[in-house]
């Protein structure tokens, strides 16, 4: 499968947004643009993965589809888009993939066009991707249009990433969707590539953070703020004053209540980020609230919530969690995730960490 390549030649003075990996969350979507003005002169770029995994993905399909018509909206094709294109084109994984994957995941969006057309043998494959591509054809072409890398003069999109800029066309574009773990390649590159993909907490080891990454040294920036697949995740939005500016800035929604911290509170001096992956733990002594544990990887011990604690084949893991404290100046607004007997587990600027403080009444959202 080659990559299908488009050009990008944007007119001078106009703004690009750039937001990854929605995962089918239309309200996300709808309060990034809004908190960052989004209007017709300006151009965004979805980097892939508008669907699967949340619970909207043909609501969002609709939404972007009617924006297009309006606005000047580049979607490009992420793995997940992807896996719904590669079911209306052919049956080459109905048996080693979507055998698997339909059956599990009630919100994919091939199985909510099957119960809105009114398909009830979903479970048969061809039947079903005969029916849908009769049924929304619409869907099927706005897919076959997502181009796999979107390539400017000083700017490449891609939603997983590409292991270099020359002869690009000759590269396997399912290796540019699913790119795990691209900044760990130790690429560079002599035009800035943008990638979505992988969540940008899981290149930190101390430290949660959703926050997009920018290495100006390798041109690399990754945005990928985990929304829908982390209980705090959030959506990026990058912003670009203009092609060819590097005057980056950046914004999220993630969607949590917000309140005003009343007492500040300094940094830990270490901590741990437990993430995907790299998640088991041994447990140490079982609580109600909260749960002692040793993390396997590292060896740390700390106090996890315990119903983040699930059991694996290979023994019990942990939903992403952290032991570390944000530091919190009094007056600052937190986005507060958790509440529990010892505190709250608040964000700040994308970081998440334990805030012990006080807090002020709800704030009405931004």
């Amino acid at each position: 499968m080659k990559p299908l390549i488009k050009p990008f030649r944007p007119e001078p003075g106009r703004r690009i947004a750039v937001i990854s990996d929605i995962h089918g969350n239309l309200p996300f979507l709808e309060g990034l643009l809004g908190k960052i003005g989004f209007c017709t002169n300006d151009i965004l770029i979805l980097l892939g993965d508008l669907l699967e995994k949340g619970a909207q993905s043909l609501e969002l399909a609709r939404y972007v589809m009617d924006l297009q018509k309006n606005y000047t909206v580049h979607c490009v094709c992420g793995n997940c888009d992807g896996y719904v294109l590669r079911f209306l084109e052919s049956g080459a994984w109905d048996q080693r993939f979507f055998s698997w994957f339909l059956p599990q995941h009630p919100e994919s969006i091939l199985r909510q066009m099957a119960r809105e057309g009114g398909f009830e043998q979903w479970e048969d494959f061809s039947r079903l991707r005969a029916d849908l591509r009769r049924t929304y054809p619409e869907v099927w072409a706005w897919l076959r249009e997502m181009p796999t890398i979107l390539e400017g003069e000083h700017f490449v999109f891609v939603h997983g990433g590409v292991p270099s800029l020359t002869h690009m066309e000759d590269l396997d574009g399912w290796k540019c969707m699913k790119n795990d773990d691209f900044l760990g390649q130790g690429l560079r590159f002599d035009k800035w590539v943008v990638v979505g993909h992988w969540p940008t907490t899981l290149y930190r080891e101390k430290i949660p953070s959703s926050a997009p990454i920018i290495l100006p040294d390798r041109k690399i920036i990754s945005i990928d703020g985990a929304c829908v697949l982390k209980l705090d995740g959030q959506l990026n939005a990058l912003l670009i004053p203009e092609d060819g500016s590097q005057d980056f800035s950046w914004t999220c929604w993630d969607g949590l209540p917000q309140y005003t911290a009343l007492d500040s509170q300094p940094a830990s001096p270490d901590s741990i980020n437990i993430r995907w992956g790299r998640s088991r733990v041994e447990i140490l002594e079982r609580g109600g609230e909260f749960t002692r544990c040793r993390h396997l990887e590292s060896g740390r011990e700390l106090d996890i919530l315990t119903r983040f604690l699930r059991q694996g084949k290979d023994g019990p893991w942990c939903e992403d969690c952290t032991d570390y404290c944000l530091p919190v100046s009094a007056g600052e607004v937190l986005s507060v995730s958790e509440v529990t007997s010892r505190g709250v587990l608040a964000k700040k600027n994308g970081v998440t960490g334990w805030y012990s403080g006080r807090l002020g009444p709800e704030i009405t959202q931004r």
